[in-house]
């Protein structure tokens, strides 16, 4: 799965963005294959968090609905929870 988010204006990569895609990234990766105690925080984070879960993805240029769509399939569930809306001008 590529995180890349790209500046439109550009097409160049967006330093903020690609700072906050990794972060996303190295937390799935986490959930995937870190050690025990990172993978619970990961999933707490990926799957509990509502508003800085938003707010990472938002910043990454991700949105967060549709990421966490793709985690659930991922992690084998069906149901997705639908998630309260956060935005960054809530924070």
């Amino acid at each position: 799965m590529t995180f890349e988010a790209m500046d439109q204006s550009t097409s160049e990569p967006n330093p903020e963005h690609r700072l906050w895609t990794a972060v996303v990234a190295k937390t799935v990766e986490e959930w995937a294959s870190g050690p025990l105690r990172r993978r619970r925080d990961a999933e707490k984070f990926l799957f509990e968090d509502n508003r800085d879960f938003c707010i990472v993805c938002e910043r990454a240029g991700l949105d967060p609905q549709q990421l966490r769509a793709r985690l659930y399939r991922l992690k084998g569930t069906a149901h997705v929870p639908a998630m309260q809306e956060t935005s960054l001008e809530a924070a």
